[in-house]
């Protein structure tokens, strides 16, 4: 069963449910942070000061830290030199969130009108991750030293990480344009990748690992890339985000106007991957799940590459049907 619980976002690229009802959802052109209110009413929190949207950037992921008192936002966006981010206490009651002053958390992410990546997640670790994407600069993404085509895994500061493979903010290299990430029940990491013009990708996240790119795209068999666990035509996918229920993981389709639904209990190869909503509600930019074990998703149809419809764009509620 699928319903929508807020209609007429513009842009909407992040979702990220809070633990009183509703949600906040990040929209990329006008940098506005929006609240779903726990009574399901829609308002503006504030806007993310500095965004210069244009061709794919704008405002993008969002991620809540809620251990500090007040809880941080973090927010990745592209600034007039770069993309980076930025977090905000967040105030006020669950009705009635503000923003309070941005702090710089990382900058220097490369940025371009395309591949900008741009999710932001809080590990099973408690250290923050950060998809960057190769923005047009594919010499840089087999450059370690490089922040673009990485997998970044930083402290709340946006240090790096203890243990990460380089000792620097790396954490993994080799990707176009990661624009989703989330860890299944077993604390695997996973990650959606825009391909080129043949094959899009699901990868299982290792640290230190190359996946490839720019030099191969898709399956290669080379000993010194990791293989995508499943892969997909560009036209049934060009995948953003991504969200794990126990041993499954939910990928949302842009171009393919799909979720894609992936067994990973198959060791190292993932089961085939099953199809749902199938161009029901257009374009799919994000996919979150919720303790109740149901996932929301955002549409993406005002992005100026889909065909919007009368509410659009949603986010919709998609009630999962429980394993025999």
């Amino acid at each position: 069963m699928t319903g929508a619980l807020a209609s007429g976002l513009s842009t909407p690229w992040s979702v990220v449910p809070l633990a009183g009802g509703g949600a906040l959802i990040s929209q990329r052109d006008d940098g506005a942070v929006r609240q779903l209110t726990p009574d399901g009413e829609l308002r503006t929190v504030g806007t993310i000061p500095g965004v210069v949207s244009g061709g794919e950037s704008g405002l993008h992921g969002l991620a809540l830290l809620t251990t500090d008192e007040p809880a941080m936002l973090y927010a990745y966006f592209g600034s007039a030199e770069d993309n980076r981010v930025v977090r905000m206490p967040l105030l006020g009651d669950a009705g009635a969130l503000a923003l309070g002053e941005a702090e710089v958390v990382l900058d220097g992410i490369p940025r371009a009108s395309t591949h900008d990546g741009g999710r932001l997640a809080f590990g099973p670790d408690g250290f923050l991750y950060i998809t960057t994407g190769d923005a047009q600069q594919r010499d840089a993404v087999q450059d370690a030293d490089a922040l673009g085509g990485k997998i970044l895994r930083v402290t709340v500061d946006g240090e790096p990480a203890p243990g990460n493979p380089w000792g620097t903010r790396v954490w993994s290299m080799g990707h176009r344009n990661v624009q989703g990430i989330a860890w299944t029940a077993d604390g695997t990491m996973w990650a959606s990748e825009f391909g080129q013009n043949t094959w899009d990708e699901l990868n299982r996240i290792e640290a230190g690992a190359n996946y490839g790119w720019p030099v191969v795209e898709g399956e290669a068999g080379r000993t010194e890339f990791v293989d995508p666990v499943a892969q997909w035509p560009t036209s049934e996918a060009s995948p953003s985000g991504i969200a794990a229920v126990g041993d499954t993981v939910f990928m949302a389709g842009l171009r393919g106007e799909r979720l894609w639904q992936i067994d990973t209990r198959s060791g190292e190869a993932a089961g085939e991957p099953v199809a749902a909503l199938v161009g029901a509600h257009g374009r799919l930019r994000d996919a979150v799940a919720l303790p109740d074990g149901s996932l929301w998703i955002l549409t993406s149809n005002t992005d100026g590459r889909g065909a919007p419809r009368a509410d659009d764009d949603l986010l919709l509620r998609v009630e999962l049907v429980p394993e025999p």
